[in-house]
């Protein structure tokens, strides 16, 4: 009895959901893997080369070697977001997620796993796209550590999100809307493809408060090491939103908000 009620089963149970993410995104890799590398691959000819060839450097780096961060960490965020939306709405949808909540399995267990199920996909993205950047361009990591740490985080975060849409979502068409219409516009006005400098005074000061912005900055940081914002101040920013996303995510479980009839 003690054993059961112990670590180890919980780290068991962590275990068995973690791979079972994994497996799941793994095994239809053409649909979540491929597709995003595809597409950097074309954000990469098209704004890097085509385009970028025509603008000058920025802070001392080439047009695509600046982009390289951004597009990165993109591809880290909306595949963490993805894979758990997707992951817990069909979970829920199949009702496989009451037999996770009647089981000794505690809810903040079913949310590490959940969480880091994104994560693991979102960084194996990030990691696939970079690998593809150094075919058009060489990129230095001069703070390997701050790449590192950021990369996860920001994943985290994102997969957290993930998760809140689809404990709220109804329909399988209740994921896209948050991506769609507040996920896409932050990422865009996010510094993934500009400098912060080059806005007017008005959106660069809004900007500074735009999370991904300074996930996209620091991960920037890490790898070129120039920055538009303080780097401090955008781990702050995303640890203080990481906590407030796993309380709320954590919240939801307990209740059973949209699972519970």
């Amino acid at each position: 009895m003690m054993e059961r009620t112990g670590l180890y089963p919980n780290m068991v149970a962590l275990q068995t959901l973690l791979l079972k993410e994994i497996m799941r995104f793994m095994r239809i890799w053409s649909q979540t893997i491929l597709p995003p590398a595809i597409t950097m691959s074309l954000y990469f000819i098209i704004f890097g080369k085509f385009i970028g060839a025509q603008i000058q450097h920025i802070q001392g780096y080439a047009y695509i070697q600046y982009i390289v961060p951004g597009l990165t960490m993109m591809s880290i965020m909306t595949n963490a977001y993805a894979n758990t939306a997707s992951s817990f709405f069909l979970t829920k949808f199949n009702k496989s997620i009451e037999e996770m909540l009647v089981s000794p399995m505690p809810n903040f267990i079913i949310l590490i796993g959940f969480m880091m199920g994104g994560t693991v996909r979102g960084v194996l993205v990030g990691i696939i796209v970079l690998l593809i950047s150094l075919l058009f361009t060489s990129i230095p990591v001069l703070h390997p550590i701050i790449v590192f740490l950021m990369a996860i985080l920001s994943a985290a975060v994102f997969s957290l999100g993930g998760l809140i849409n689809g404990v709220y979502a109804k329909r399988f068409d209740d994921i896209s809307f948050i991506p769609t219409f507040v996920l896409t516009p932050l990422t865009y006005l996010g510094g993934v493809f500009y400098s912060l400098q080059q806005l007017p005074p008005l959106w660069r000061h809004l900007s500074y408060f735009n999370p991904i912005l300074n996930m996209v900055d620091a991960f920037r940081y890490g790898m070129l090491g120039i920055s538009d914002v303080n780097i401090y101040f955008g781990f702050t920013l995303v640890g203080i939103l990481f906590i407030l996303m796993f309380g709320w995510a954590w919240v939801l479980l307990h209740r059973g908000t949209g699972i519970k009839v």
